[in-house]
This record gives structure tokens, sequence and C-alpha cells, in this order.
């Protein structure tokens, strides 16, 4: 029998292939050709068994995955996911269209991800199961505008918010969410999200975050918009576009239903008096209870309230206590002294990663194994208790890929510590700074690493619950995960917007002199704009290798802005890259764009630079056409170091000295608009 029933799902697959019936277009497809198979290979028949056998492995809520053969070349993986809110039978059919058609376009590929309206089919080589990392992920956009766009994006973000904290909740069968809610005017926007249900609720949150975060890139002001991944995905539209009376939610099975006792026979009692004697029964009852249920919680509060909590150490002073008490909101993020001092081995300098401007950083090791990265505050340090407490209040409410994950603090007397995740390839200056490491970092690489910085500098800015300026870009405040992941961190120095606010003033100018755009070096205002000329600073490096105060071939010349703005109007621009990417696989005109790119950021005038929302749309397509930039700020030679941390108040006197250690050079406006190819209303965006 069970021959049989083998024997009849490969016949079917070999009807289903040869039918001269075409299948529906799917929305999207990828096909990897980086590795292919022949027709008579084990994997080709491994396929034909793992396709054949994936309808039947429904986990009754529209999750399909089955894996056949043996080594890495031969086994196949697979996956399929259906919308939630179809029945079974839409399910079914989408399932297999989706593996005739993705089997006739992709015909000898390993790998291949078919996207229909209502499911999406997947089948690899590499396992599948459980993986958040992906290659491409696919945009399509509503080509309509709202006639609000504010109102339209301040009402559809909280609504995909609560839908994908709903859908990382729904358990191991179903990570699904659909909602609607009003929009400008009379119009409602209705929104679905999904993710595979092998995620966990923290790999669904931060799959569907990260692709939530790209609203403002790719559907800004769009009445309808979806983004489709291999393990989540979400749409929006101005009008219904699932059903709503189809909506399964999964629920544990119901309690075994046990038999009714039989009724018990009432006591013999005197005729006349059984309501009577049953009524006062009842009231005495329930009087005595409520009694012992009051008296109870008396005994409680008042045994609760005679436990002494323990008393912090002492302050050395009542001005750093009134800053330090003021974390409140965030106590429970408060590690024990003790613990982290165990954890770095009483900060033992075999432990020391490195020093900034807030102090040394150690490595440590909880005693669950957990490896953590702890910045201890040093008394001599120009940083002080308002901004210790600022990073704390600030990065405990941010969570984003690209930007370090705060675990928590400790406060004990004068100490200050900060607990970080532990990222072991350190910072990014470590790398691109260095003649060996260098070596390391590829074009890909760098690039890949420039685009994630623009992604975590767009999350501040735009993306998330709070409009932060970092005011502290610079590459050693980038760190790299395992992978070359990187992480935006230090925002000691960051101030909160408001969002309404596009421009602040400050008496106290912080940051690190090198990368400060000259209108806050200057005169002390910054706004989105002053991160985006830091960015443009750190792109130029990352190009070229070196630091921002010199360029330097055979002997110091003139500082990177002034190199790169006089390369770039000689038509030289070549010059300025760094020697290994030369010599690499990656393409010069991708690198001569992102030198395009570092000069529209660092653009003396304001208004000329463009927001991270651009520079991350400039990054992502190459269908942009660029502007030409105009002169940046040259910071000449001086005898400040440009890496050097700058803390000081700003005055008149200050504003001469700033004057004299710099120059800034007068500069053309010009327009920072640039066009975008509206014909495709689709696209992959590489990862």
């Amino acid at each position: 029998m069970l021959k049989l029933l083998i024997w009849s799902s490969f016949i079917s697959i070999y009807v289903v292939n040869k039918t001269t019936l075409a299948q529906p277009n799917f929305l999207s497809y990828f096909c990897e050709n980086a590795s292919n198979y022949t027709s008579n290979s084990t994997y080709r028949r491994n396929l034909d068994t793992t396709l054949s056998g994936l309808p039947s492995t429904n986990s009754g809520f529209g999750f399909f995955n089955l894996s056949s053969g043996q080594g890495i070349n031969d086994t196949v993986n697979s996956v399929a996911l259906c919308r939630g809110d179809i029945n079974s039978t839409e399910c079914q059919s989408c399932l297999n269209n989706s593996i005739v058609k993705l089997r006739s376009i992709c015909p000898n590929q390993k790998e291949a991800i078919g996207y229909y309206d209502n499911c999406l089919v997947k089948y690899s080589n590499q396992p599948i199961l459980q993986q958040t990392r992906f290659k491409f992920y696919v945009y399509l956009a509503n080509n309509q505008n709202s006639s609000d766009i504010s109102r339209f994006n301040d009402a559809l973000r909280p609504l995909l918010t609560d839908l994908r904290e709903k859908a990382a909740n729904g358990g191991p069968l179903l990570k699904f969410a659909t909602g609607n809610t009003s929009g400008p005017g009379f119009s409602n926007i209705y929104a679905l999200v999904q993710c595979t249900p092998d995620l966990s609720e923290f790999d669904c949150n931060s799959c569907l975050e990260d692709s939530i975060n790209q609203i403002s890139t790719f559907f800004n002001g769009k009445v309808g918009g979806r983004i489709l991944k291999p393990m989540c995905n979400f749409r929006y539209e101005n009008y219904r576009f699932f059903n709503q009376s189809a909506l399964v939610i999964p629920s544990p099975p119901p309690p075994p239903v046990s038999q009714p006792s039989p009724p018990r026979q009432p006591p013999l009692s005197p005729p006349g008096n059984n309501n009577d004697t049953a009524r006062v029964v009842t009231i005495v009852v329930v009087t005595v209870a409520v009694v012992a249920v009051i008296i109870c919680s008396f005994l409680c509060i008042f045994i609760r309230s005679r436990k002494k909590k323990p008393t912090p150490q002492p302050m050395p002073n009542e001005s750093i206590q009134s800053e330090s008490m003021d974390i409140g909101t965030a106590e429970s993020l408060q590690y024990r002294f003790g613990t982290i001092k165990e954890a770095t081995n009483d900060f033992s300098d075999e432990n020391k990663l490195g020093r900034g401007g807030f102090g040394a950083v150690y490595r440590g090791t909880l005693r669950d194994g957990q490896d953590i990265a702890v910045k201890r505050l040093a008394r001599d340090s120009g940083q002080g208790d308002v901004e210790f407490k600022n990073e704390v209040l600030l990065v405990a409410k941010l969570q984003h890929r690209n930007l370090v994950r705060l675990l928590g603090f400790s406060i004990e007397g004068s100490e200050r510590l900060l607990i970080y995740e532990f990222l072991p390839n350190a910072s990014l200056d470590q790398f691109i700074f260095d003649p060996t490491k260098r070596k390391l970092l590829a074009w890909d690489r760098r690039y890949n690493i420039i685009k994630g910085i623009a992604k975590g500098l767009l999350y501040l800015h735009e993306d998330s619950r709070l409009k932060i300026i970092h005011r502290d870009m610079k590459a050693s405040n980038v760190l790299l995960d395992s992978e070359m992941n990187p992480k935006i961190a230090d925002f000691g120095m960051a101030r909160l917007f408001k969002p309404e606010e596009t421009q602040g003033d400050t008496s106290r100018i912080v940051g690190t002199y090198g990368y400060m755009a000259p209108e806050y070096a200057m005169h002390g205002q910054f706004s989105v704009k002053s991160d985006v000329f830091s960015f443009g600073v750190l792109l130029l490096e990352m190009v070229s290798g070196q630091k921002n105060q010199c360029f330097q071939s055979g002997e110091c010349i003139e500082d990177l802005l002034s190199f790169a703005w006089k390369s770039w109007k000689n038509g030289t621009t070549s010059d300025m890259i760094d020697p290994i990417l030369k010599t690499g696989t990656g393409s010069l005109r991708d690198i001569i764009r992102s030198i395009h790119i570092g000069l529209l950021c660092v653009q003396e005038n304001v208004n000329d630079r463009p927001t991270m929302a651009s520079v991350v749309l400039m990054l992502n397509s190459l269908s942009i056409t660029l502007p030409m930039p105009s002169e940046p700020a040259f910071f000449m030679h001086s005898n400040i170091d440009p890496e050097m941390p700058l803390f000081r108040e700003y005055s008149s006197s200050t504003e001469s000295s700033g004057l004299e250690k710099s120059k800034i050079s007068k500069s053309r406006s010009r327009s920072s608009q640039f066009s975008v190819n509206d014909v495709s209303i689709s696209d992959f965006v590489p990862r």
C-alpha cells in the first residue's frame, strides 16, 4: 500500500510537470544560480520525493515542511506557508500551483522560492527551518498616494506594531494576525502580518520589525504595500483584502468531559422551613468568606510592609544621587554590582577590551554562560551621570538589528556600569584602519556594513518610537558581531527630539571633532542632518581605508574630505579608493557611486544633505539618479586631533576658538532631490 502511494505521488508530479496548462504567474520568485543539479542526479530524485510529499505535511494551520536525502549536496529541505486566513482547499490549490510553477521556471536550481498571494513555497539544499538569514526580499507598492501622508503613517505604524506583537506571540502552530484602523478622513487601513511558526517569538518580532521599518523607505505615503521574506511578511491596504471570517486561532484541546454526578437528594426537614434555612446558611457562609479574605489581605500587606528593603550604598554627593534615581523607569534592567564584578573577574586587565571617552570596557561571563561587555564609568571621565542616565533610558527603549542591545546597568556608590551584548569582532575602526585586518573587509562586506549603519540611523531618526540624534557617529562607535554585521553603539551623547522638532541648539558641544558637521561644531546647531554628515565621513573612510584627518599617499597630504572633493572634480576619484578594493572583486562603479553618496552627505549646506531615508534608498537601488554634490566643509589641519572626543561648553569665546582652529569654505547651494524610476512597483532588495 505504501509503495502504491509513493508511486502515485511520483506519477502525479510527472503528469503535472508535463501538463500544458499554464499556472498563474508568481507575484515574485527567485532561482538561486549558485548551485545547480542534473536531471539524473540524486538531488533531482530527492527533490521529486520531497515536493511530492510536501502537501501531506500540513501542520493543521497551513504550514508544511519536509526534508529528504543525506549529505550537504543531496539533501533537499522544503517549506510552504499558506496565508492564515484562507481555507484548506485554497491552500492546497496554491501549494500545488506553486510546486508546478517553481519547477518549470527554476528547472535545475538547487534553491528556489516562489510567492503567490495566498502562499509561498521554498526548497533548498541548505537548512531552512528556524533560519533568519536571507539573500533577497521583495517589496510591492500600491501606486496610489494617501491624501494626508503624515496622518496615514501615524495610523499605520501603531497598527502594524500591535499586529507584529500578536503574531509573534502566536505559538508554535500559527503566527498570524490581521486588523484595521481608521485612516485620514473616512478611510480605513487594513493590515496583515505573518511569520513561519518555526520561528521563535524573538526572531518573528525581529523579522517583522525589520520589514516594517522599511515603510518610510519604500512606501512613504502609499496607501498599500507589502514586503515578502521567506520567513515573514506583511501587507497593508486601504481596503479589506483578507478573509476575516476564515481566521482560525489555534487553541489547546478542550479538557475531557466528565460524567455529571447524580443529583443529591435534599435532607429531610420540617415542612415550610427549607427555603428560610437555606437562605440563612448561604448568608452566613458568604459573610464568613468575605471577612476571611479581607483579614488575609490585610495580614499579607502588613507582613510585606514589615520586610526591610535592601538599602543602596550612599552616593558620594546629593547631585549624583538625584541624577541616578531618575533611572527608575528602567529598574527591571538593573544588575547587582557584585554579579558584574564576578563576571569580569574584578575588572581584571585580562578582561579589558579597550577604553573610550566613557571609561574602560571589559568582557565578562555571567553564571548562565552568557558573554557580556561592560562599560565602566571612569571617575575622571568628561562624561558623567547625565550621559549614563541618558544611555540607559534611550537604549533600553530601542530595538533594531543594527543597534547594540543594552542588557542592563548597575549602580553602587560611585560605580556606574552599562552591560551590553558581547560582540566578538569589537569596533569597526579596529578593522578599517588596520593595514592587516583591513584585508578581511572586501567591498561586499564593507558595503553591507555601510548599509547596516545607514539602516540603524534611519531607525533612530524616523522609525523608532523616539526620534534620536546620535551626535557621535564614528567608526569606533560601530561594533561588529560574529558575522560582521554592524551595530551602532554609545548613546551617551544622543539627544531625544519631539516628533515635531527638526533642529536643536545647545551650549554644550559634545562629539568627536573630525566627524562633526560644521553648523554643530561652530554654532551648536544640530539635527538629523548632523548625523548624516558624520555618516558621510564614515562612508568615505570605509572606501579609502584611511582616517578623516589626513589622506595619506606616501606622506600626509590633506584631510579626507578635501582630497575626496578635489578627486571628484578632477575625475580621479579612483585615487582615493583603498588599493585592497582595486584588486578585489568589487565593482568599481559601485565603489565610486558610494563616494558620490558620501560627498552628498558632507555638503556644507544643511538643506543640501539627503535624509537617511534617501541615503538608504540610494544604497539599495541603482535606478536612482544621484544629484551632483556641492563643495563640502573643509576641516584644514589644526592642532586638534580629529579623533579626539570633544566635550565643551559653547560660548562666544569658544566660537572664536573654533574659528581659529578650523576653516569652513563657502559652497554653492544645490538641490538634493533625486529622481526615482516609478515604472516598476516591485523590486528585489539584496541583503
